[in-house]
Order: C-alpha cells, then structure tokens, then sequence
C-alpha cells in the first residue's frame, strides 16, 4: 500500500514536471513541501521533533526505488533522509535536534553533505577546508565540489580539518546554514546525466560558524562518516536497482511491440537471451540488496557487505540500461526515447558515494588483503 501510495504521488506531482526540472537545473521546493506533508521525509525522525518514528529501511527503499523507476533522478529526497539525516540522529544534542529536525521532516529545510572537494574525492583524508576556532566560533575557509542539493539546501554537513596537523583525526563535522556570511553557492554544475539534480560548487571565505553547530566531537568527524558511509552505500544500490528493473521493463514493452524482418523484435532469439540474462541478473541484485536492508534494520550490516552491494548493482545498472539500449536500436540513441535519458543517468552510479574502484579496495582489505 505505500509503495502504490508514493508511486501515485511521483505520477501526479513528480513526472509531469521533471522535464522542466531537467531544463532549469533544479527541483521546486514545492514538491519537497508536498513530499513533507505525505510524510516521506525523514522516517526515522521520533515524534517528538515531527516525524514518523518508523526505523525501518524498507519504507527509505521503496521512495528510492520508486523515483528511479519513474526517471526522477532530479530528486534529492534520498540524500536528505537516508545520508544526511542519519548524521543528525546519531551526533546531534538535544537542542540542535530541535532545531533542525523539525523542518527537515517537513520538506521546509533540505539537507546535503559536503565531502568531495577539487582535489579531494574518494580520499577523505585530503580534504583542505579548514575551520579555525575563535572563540565561540569556527571560521571556516575552503570549497567543496559536486554537492547534491547544492543549491536548494538550508543546511550542510560539512566535513572540514580543525587540526590539520592530525590528518584523520583532525577531522571534524560542522553543520553550516543557507545565510551565513561568506557561505556562497557557486555554479550549477552541468552534467552528462541527473539533469534535474542541483549539483553545485560551495563557497567558504571567512564562514563564521558557531560552536554550537559542531555534530559530535572534534576531531571525530572521520570516524563519523565511517559509520555512516554503509547506508549511504546501500542508498545507492537500492536506486541502482530501480534503475535498472525500470529500464528492463521499458525495453520489454518496445520490443514486443517493434518488429523487424516481419515480426516482433523480442521475438528473435538474441532478444530473448538477452533479456533472459538481464532478469536473472536483476533478481540476484534484489536478493542481495533485500538481504543488506535487513541486516541494516538490525544494525548488522558490514562495510564490506554495503560495498559489495554498491559496486555490483551499479555495474549491473550500467550494463542493463546499455544492453537495453542496444537493443532500442537506432531510437535507443534519441533523447526522445527514456531509455537514453536511464542510459546517462546511471552512469554516475559507480563514482559517487566512494568509487566502485575503492568499493573493491574496502572489500579486500575487509579480507585481510592489506
């Protein structure tokens, strides 16, 4: 029943929209607001600062699955309550719960995370935005790079050096807000894919950030993200998923319906073989990813596990979405046709969230490969 619930909301408030969203580089806030009020914000959130108090990853998955499956990868929903979201619960106090989580539940206030910067993706421990602390006050200078919800967000876990000296543990998390002096947005980054997402450039020139906006403890901040990092993952693979099971059903209906030489192009044997191999494929990847989501409910799920997942569904989607297209033929290369649209946008899937390369590092070492 939910899952008929947010796919009758995507149809109605989401589909019809998301092509201009593509045009102008961005989401409405509107559609946010109106994603608040469902209740498909923040799941996790206890009652008394708003929410549902559902901890249960299903109910994450199926609005992750949903949005790829209908193509709306212009929405940032997912990195708001499954990655940035996570952080608040876990790190923030009492009173910045109070302030924070209430508008984030509903749609008010859109949360990202701000990791990667220039010359600094996968390897965390390179990162060079610095906060200095002036009394009550950090004063944070640097940039950050490739940021989903850059433009829309109101608040930013931000991953900033507060003893460079320290490496990792000279890491620290502090959370910057829309309006604070110095904090500036910069470019909407134009992409191959994910038309609709506002991934954007940050801005740090003298930020005043006061200590009360700390997540944690000083110098924490690595270990933090550590712990988070395997949700996110799994965020990832879920929507990979998705992708992947939406562009197979689409390519079903076309060569049902496309004939060559006579007759319907599915009909041919390649067809059948291929897509026979993309289903069975897809159903290892659900079964898999099924298995992570439990684990993660019971507070079980490993880092290995989650780069398993990660690595695996989003070559899967890559492979599917371009076998699938291959087999559109010459239409399949026409933006006209979705199928094109799924072909780029699950491109990224391998690189963000820590690439598929390092995914296979995790895993090794997890093996005693060091």
């Amino acid at each position: 029943m939910f899952r008929e619930t947010v796919r009758a909301f995507i149809e109605k408030n989401v589909t019809p929209h998301h092509p201009d969203w593509e045009k102008q580089g961005h989401v409405s806030r509107q559609v946010w607001r109106k994603a608040g009020e469902m209740g498909f914000l923040c799941f996790d959130v206890p009652e008394e600062y708003g929410g549902a108090g559902i901890k249960d990853f299903r109910y994450n998955a199926v609005v992750t699955e949903e949005l790829w499956r209908a193509g709306a990868t212009g929405i940032g929903w997912g990195l708001h309550s499954d990655i940035v979201l996570p952080y608040l619960m876990a790190y923030a106090n009492e009173e910045q719960k109070k302030r924070w989580l209430p508008k984030m539940v509903t749609g008010e206030w859109i949360g990202a995370i701000a990791m990667s910067e220039p010359a600094a993706g996968s390897d965390l421990a390179g990162i060079r935005t610095t906060a200095v602390k002036h009394g009550k006050h950090y004063v944070v200078n640097g940039s950050k790079t490739f940021i989903t919800n850059g433009i829309l967000s109101d608040i930013v876990v931000t991953v900033v050096k507060t003893n460079p000296d320290l490496k990792h543990k000279g890491i620290s998390l502090l959370v910057l807000e829309r309006g604070m002096e110095g904090f500036e947005r910069g470019r909407k980054l134009d992409k191959i894919g994910l038309k609709a997402q506002d991934t954007a450039e940050l801005f740090f020139d003298h930020v005043k950030v006061p200590c009360e906006n700390l997540l944690g403890v000083e110098g924490k901040g690595f270990a933090y993200l550590m712990q988070q990092l395997p949700q996110e993952r799994l965020h990832v693979a879920i929507g990979a998923m998705g992708g992947a099971d939406s562009a197979l059903e689409m390519t079903l209906k076309y060569i049902t319906e496309r004939t060559a030489f006579g007759k319907p192009v599915g009909s041919f044997q390649n067809s059948r073989f291929k897509m026979a191999e993309m289903r069975t494929e897809v159903e290892i990847g659900y079964a898999f990813v099924d298995k992570c989501i439990t684990a993660l409910n019971a507070g079980e799920l490993t880092t290995e596990e989650a780069s398993m997942a990660k690595w695996w569904t989003t070559d899967l989607q890559k492979r599917v979405t371009d076998q699938c297209l291959q087999l559109f033929g010459g239409y399949g290369y026409m933006t006209e046709y979705p199928i094109s649209k799924w072909y780029l946008d699950a491109r990224v899937q391998s690189i963000y969230a820590g690439t598929n390369e390092i995914m296979k590092e995790v895993i090794g070492r997890g093996m005693g490969l060091d």
